[in-house]
């Protein structure tokens, strides 16, 4: 986990473990604890307000990987969809135009496999704006829901596979000090 979560035994957790070293570190930009790939901290309370204010303002560049079931119809695209906590079913989202904060998901296939029940696509994600579980819920929506996915994909599949196939590969920022380009990537393990 990123950050710790309610309940005995699950305050283990990444911003703890980074903490007992750098005591200023501070979380800026999290992962869901099934999805694996780059995290970032910011050191101090200004760089986390100054970061926290870039990922506001859309300015990062965040971009992930996943691989879905099917095969994706089109090359690339937008889900564009508002996304809500779903209260009779926590911590899962819905869709709900109504209450739904706006979420802007843009993807692009890499690469299709297989046929009839193993047939996959590979994707590219940005997403657009940051909400929970984001990228999890715009892909079921278009059908395709994650290899592995335990919240969202039929049960068949987190059997099926040891993990989520939903990796942070990339981040990219304007340094908040020092006002250089910043680029991080991590290899996607799947």
């Amino acid at each position: 986990m990123s950050v710790p979560a309610g309940g005995e035994g699950r305050q283990d957790c990444l911003a703890a473990r980074i903490q007992a070293r750098w005591a200023d570190a501070r979380i800026v930009h999290r992962l869901d604890a099934a999805t694996s790939g780059l995290v970032l901290f910011a050191r101090g309370a200004e760089m986390l307000r100054r970061m926290s204010l870039a990922f506001e303002q859309r300015i990062v560049g965040k971009q992930y990987v996943a691989v879905v079931h099917g095969h994706v119809a089109r090359d690339d695209g937008e889900i564009d969809l508002p996304l809500a906590e779903d209260a009779d079913h926590r911590p899962r989202q819905i869709v709900d135009p109504l209450r739904g904060r706006r979420a802007l998901t843009r993807y692009r296939v890499l690469d299709r496999q297989g046929a009839g029940a193993d047939a996959c696509s590979r994707l590219d994600l940005k997403p657009v704006t940051g909400r929970a579980h984001q990228l999890r819920v715009h892909l079921l929506c278009l059908g395709h829901p994650i290899f592995g996915d335990p919240l969202y994909a039929p049960p068949e599949s987190a059997a099926r596979f040891a993990r989520m196939h939903l990796h942070a590969t990339r981040i990219a920022f304007l340094h908040p000090h020092a006002r250089v380009p910043m680029v991080f990537d991590s290899p996607v393990p799947f």
